[in-house]
């Protein structure tokens, strides 16, 4: 936990604002919010889904305009009608979804629309030397080129792109929304290094907006709590625990995220049962998969565990091995095998490989029924033919939307999540595989997807639950398995520690699965 003293000391603010309400029609998102942050400080942003974090942050830079309330910068008070005004004054935003180009170079998304002229004419060598400037500053020249094409950046490296991009700017105040959401650790790290020079340094100072508390705890001096446009409070990092932020944020306790485990009585037959699978990525794996229990997939970043999901979906298959299926030997060589069989999928990168965006929740819901029955089921209203209910889904899994004709892109992560499992269950899967289920999902609909998997779980699904967070590995988990360099090295029971679970992950402890069945 990140035991910093107080940040203010004598420093005046960088930025106050003092007041700000804003309202959207049937809505007031922000209702008289203030907040200070200092030069040289992290300061954390949380709240639910809603709460109202990303609106504040967009009146801050300007692209928003407050109904009522103040902004000042130092000892001037502000008004911003364009985001560029606030970037000449020094106040920048790197969005969860970058504002790269990736068909241009590091260099020129740096200095996009502010490229250095000569004789009428772009000085790409003028740009690329202050861009280099700019990542040895950061000392992460070694990391990246100027003359590099964004799209053949990892996502930590486009990170990095868009900071060198605000330093360009000589911003004075950055902010970060969700910056880590699909970083690995090694990455994560590296990250938090770059911020934490950048707050000494240069005495920047950076607003953190982050689901994750172990990242809040971890890099943050102060943290306001927001919950429905309004503040709860501004505390000191070092002066609360993770449970005093989540009962400020929803109202409860951290250990009422999970509910109770299975008993032995609620796990039943093998529904899932691979044995010595094997591909390019994947060795000797072996495992069982039973009814009535959630089993957690944990390891580092490169271990194998979203290999494994995709295997068992038929995305990247088993190329040696054999899988059963309730207690039939079968052939998942293909997703619409793996479907026919009963398994669903909810990827890790939902907007990339789960929703359909520009279509109706409706459509998304059925899509996978719909695969099954064909082109034809398509004209097929609810309830005819077989064709699933939506609304009767949406009421299973707590789906919350004005009307199912909405365009998922304009769900909640939350809403959108629990879309694609009534897709698996309008499908009739009942074995379910969740890669990173609550990636990006604020605390409270966190706690909704955790009670979904266990309903299902005690209904007769088969859960195999891949997660980052370790947390969520062992309040989730009857049983744990831990992968390291492609392969289940360890099974640990319900309740292991982070200790044991990191020991395996790292190749400290190794339960071979030749040797044992997992």
């Amino acid at each position: 936990m990140n035991a910093s003293a107080n940040v203010n000391g004598e420093k005046k603010p960088i930025v106050r604002m003092t007041g700000i309400t804003k309202r959207f029609p049937g809505v007031v998102a922000l209702n008289q919010v203030s907040l200070e942050v200092y030069p040289g400080e992290i300061h954390g942003l949380v709240g639910e889904n809603g709460a109202g974090k990303s609106t504040l942050m967009k009146i801050l830079v300007g692209a928003y305009q407050p109904d009522e309330g103040e902004i000042y910068l130092g000892d001037d008070r502000v008004t911003f009608s364009h985001p560029q005004e606030a970037q000449r004054k020094g106040l920048s935003i790197i969005y969860q979804e970058f504002n790269l180009l990736p068909d241009r170079t590091v260099a020129e998304n740096v200095f996009l629309g502010r490229e250095p002229l000569r004789h009428g004419l772009v000085d790409y060598r003028q740009m690329n030397a202050q861009t280099m400037a700019l990542l040895q500053q950061l000392d992460v020249h070694h990391m990246i080129s100027p003359e590099v094409y964004v799209r053949d950046l990892s996502v930590a490296q486009q990170q990095i792109v868009e900071i060198v991009r605000a330093l360009s700017l000589d911003s004075r105040v950055l902010v970060m929304d969700e910056p880590t959401s699909a970083l690995s650790e090694t990455e994560v790290e590296i990250l938090f290094n770059l911020i934490r020079n950048l707050t000494v340094e240069r005495n920047l100072a950076v607003i953190y907006i982050s689901h994750r508390l172990r990242e809040i705890f971890d890099l943050t001096q102060r943290i306001t709590v927001l919950k429905d446009g309004n503040v709860v409070k501004t505390v000191q990092t070092c002066d609360v625990t993770p449970n005093d932020v989540v009962r400020m944020m929803v109202g409860r306790e951290l250990n009422e995220y999970y509910p109770p485990k299975a008993s032995s009585s609620d796990v039943r037959e093998v529904a899932l049962r691979v044995v010595n699978g094997s591909n390019a990525r994947l060795k000797g794996i072996n495992l069982e998969l039973r009814r009535g229990e959630v089993v957690g997939v944990a390891g580092l970043q490169g271990s194998g565990r979203t290999e494994l999901a995709k295997a068992l979906f038929g995305v990247e298959p088993f190329t040696s091995g054999s899988v059963e299926v309730n207690g039939r030997a079968v052939r998942l060589d293909s997703p619409m095998d793996a479907i026919r069989c009963g398994i669903g999928f909810l990827t890790e990168d939902r907007k990339r490989e789960g929703i359909l965006p520009s279509q109706s929740i409706r459509d998304n819901v059925l899509l996978a029924f719909r695969a099954l029955r064909g082109v034809f089921s398509i004209n097929y209203r609810d309830g005819v033919r077989g064709t699933p209910s939506v609304a009767e889904l949406g009421k299973r899994v707590d789906l919350r939307a004005p009307s199912y004709e909405t365009q998922i892109r304009y769900l909640s992560g939350g809403n959108q999540q629990k879309a694609i499992l009534a897709r698996w269950l309008a499908s009739g899967a009942n074995i379910l595989i969740f890669d990173e289920p609550t990636r990006g999902i604020d605390v409270s609909a966190k706690a909704g997807i955790h009670n979904l998997l266990r309903d299902l779980a005690k209904n007769g699904a088969a859960i195999l639950m891949i997660s980052s967070e370790l947390p969520e590995i062992i309040g989730m988990s009857d049983r744990i398995l831990v992968m390291h360099e492609g392969r289940l090295v360890a099974e640990l029971p319900a309740g292991a520690s982070e200790t044991d679970i990191m020991l395996a992950a790292t190749g400290g402890r190794e339960t071979h699965s030749e040797e044992t069945t997992i």
